[in-house]
């Protein structure tokens, strides 16, 4: 046996030996999502735990699309790496658009409902609020959207933990906030929804809701075991909505909105057939113009499906209008 063989089966040993290590931040919500593969880990005959990993955008202030791209990844996946943790389990809509080779998202588990939620004051509706209405996001793709809806609100700067974020509402400083319904159903909060925001207002960030369980691509026995956690419907719908953003070189603190969800129909002879029914969407940051496009197809071409819909809204203009507005360079990197 090379020497270099015989370390990999010594490391593979003292993996069995050990509990795997789950990269994390340290947030609330964070810990438990990956709490959720932790705990599936473990009812598959794995030991494991919790490793706390700090991130840049766990520690830096300000709007996270000033930051830069990969805030609350970045350090996860170091740690990845370095060998520190086995795993990393993100926020799928976190993660940047590329994908780094030494590391593979072996698993994509069922994905949580994808939609914004209102948080609001005396339980109102979107439309109940009236203008002038204090509502709190600093996602552009929210603001463009609100904006877009013409309903007059003053959107506010939004940052800070699930709790931090409803404590603005709750001492009056704000009159909503818009938020992801996952994390709050992830923790219990879903009592506070006082809407949850339908595409046809409010078109999702691409693979909200969803997490991405990433370990590195040359660990193949890790592959292995976390495969059983992924989810197929799910990982089809974010692999089309994320080759959208990717195609639209936008980034994911862009306004550009997507949701992608497998439904089944039956066809001539009565057989159950599955679709990809993907809809998505790039705004200006002012709300003054959206464009919008959609495609049905089969799940296995989710990726086509995904470039398809932003080559259409390229079509419309979708480069331009980022480019007016700042969202993206005038100037595209040549190809390799």
């Amino acid at each position: 046996m090379s020497t270099e063989a015989a370390s990999v089966s010594r490391d593979d040993v003292a993996r069995q030996d050990r509990p795997l290590r789950i990269g994390t931040r340290g947030s609330v919500l964070a810990t438990t999502q990956a709490g959720t593969v932790r705990d599936a880990l473990i009812a598959a005959g794995r030991p494991a735990e919790l490793v706390i990993i700090t991130t840049k955008g766990d520690v830096t202030p300000g709007p996270v699309q000033r930051i830069g791209v990969g805030v609350f990844t970045a350090e996860l996946r170091e740690a990845l790496l370095a060998g520190e943790v086995d795993v990393a389990v993100h926020s799928y809509k976190d993660l940047p658009t590329f994908q780094d080779p030494r590391l593979v998202i072996a698993a994509v588990p069922e994905r949580e409902d994808p939609r914004d939620a209102l948080v609001a004051r005396d339980g109102l509706v979107l439309g109940e609020l009236p203008p002038g209405s204090k509502v709190g996001t600093s996602a552009p793709r929210r603001r463009a959207q609100l904006a877009a809806l013409g309903l007059g609100l003053q959107i506010e700067p939004l940052r800070g933990n699930i709790d931090t974020r409803i404590g603005k509402v709750d001492s009056g400083e704000l009159d909503a906030i818009v938020i992801a319904r996952a994390g709050l159903s992830r923790i219990g909060r879903l009592d506070r929804v006082t809407e949850s925001l339908e595409p046809v207002q409010m078109l999702p960030a691409p693979s909200q809701g969803a997490l991405a369980v990433e370990c590195r691509s040359d660990d193949p026995e890790m592959i292995e075991l976390l495969a059983g956690l992924d989810h197929a419907p799910s990982r089809a719908a974010v692999v089309a909505e994320r080759s959208l953003l990717a195609e639209l070189e936008a980034g994911c603190t862009a306004p550009v909105g997507a949701i992608a969800e497998v439904v089944e129909s039956l066809d001539d002879d009565g057989r159950v057939i599955e679709e990809l029914s993907v809809r998505g969407c790039a705004a200006a940051l002012d709300g003054s113009d959206v464009l919008r496009a959609s495609a049905v197809g089969a799940p296995e071409t989710a990726e086509e499906l995904g470039r398809r819909i932003a080559r259409e809204l390229l079509d419309l203009g979708a480069r331009e209008l980022m480019v007016e507005h700042g969202i993206v360079p005038e100037t595209r990197p040549a190809d390799d």
